[in-house]
């Protein structure tokens, strides 16, 4: 199931509620829900690593200077890059370490991002959690925003273990595997479940938490 539209996205909520009723007011409180879905392909993970553990407004401007350098952002481009070039994007040296294997990767042809992004979840996490650098949270921000997985809820998101514990009156924030746990509830449509979340925790927070698709 891949959600390709608005339409996919208000589907999926209205089945979520009939599911668990619990969440119909954190809808209330979360509002409408965004689409929020990119394209496929080097330059949408590359936006996603580059948005990894840092505000809006940085991953932003760094991505900024990728355009500029680049114009369009793509594996041949970035490692046509030099040292110097890439030194003034702003990256962190992990992350440039990391965009540059995985342009590496996909220019050798081990790996096609538009490909795996079609592929079943579970396939498409291991293939893509094996590059260095992407972990399951790159990997599933990937599969939801930029290959329309429907079925997917990042339980890793700091975000969104805080907005299931004050949903639900938790008493401590929920860890990883609790989160998944609770999150078992909602297929086939945790990405929804994770867009409703996100939603809540902007409303409550005055934050906007949900991951930029590029």
């Amino acid at each position: 199931m891949l959600i390709r539209g608005q339409g996919d996205v208000d589907e999926g909520l209205q089945v979520l509620l009939a599911l668990d009723p619990r969440l119909e007011p954190i809808a209330a409180i979360a509002g409408p829900l965004p689409l929020r879905l990119g394209s496929p392909g080097f330059a949408g993970l590359a936006h996603i690593i580059v948005s990894q553990m840092i505000s809006r407004q940085s991953a932003q401007a760094i991505w900024s200077r990728m355009l500029s350098a680049m114009e369009t952002v793509d594996s041949d481009r970035f490692l046509a890059l030099d040292v110097a070039a890439v030194s003034q994007l702003g990256l962190s040296r992990a992350k440039a370490a990391c965009l540059r294997t995985l342009a590496e990767t996909v220019m050798s042809g081990k790996l096609d991002l538009v490909a795996a992004a079609n592929l079943p979840a579970e396939e498409a996490m291991a293939l893509l959690t094996a590059l260095p650098g992407i972990g399951p949270w790159t990997a599933e921000v990937y599969l939801m925003f930029s290959g329309g997985h429907a079925d997917i809820f990042p339980a890793g998101d700091v975000a969104l273990r805080a907005a299931v514990g004050d949903a639900f009156s938790l008493t401590t924030r929920p860890d990883i595997a609790t989160v998944a746990e609770i999150a078992l509830a909602w297929r086939p449509w945790r990405s929804v479940a994770a867009r409703l979340f996100w939603a809540y925790y902007a409303a409550k927070s005055g934050r906007n938490a949900l991951p930029a698709a590029q």
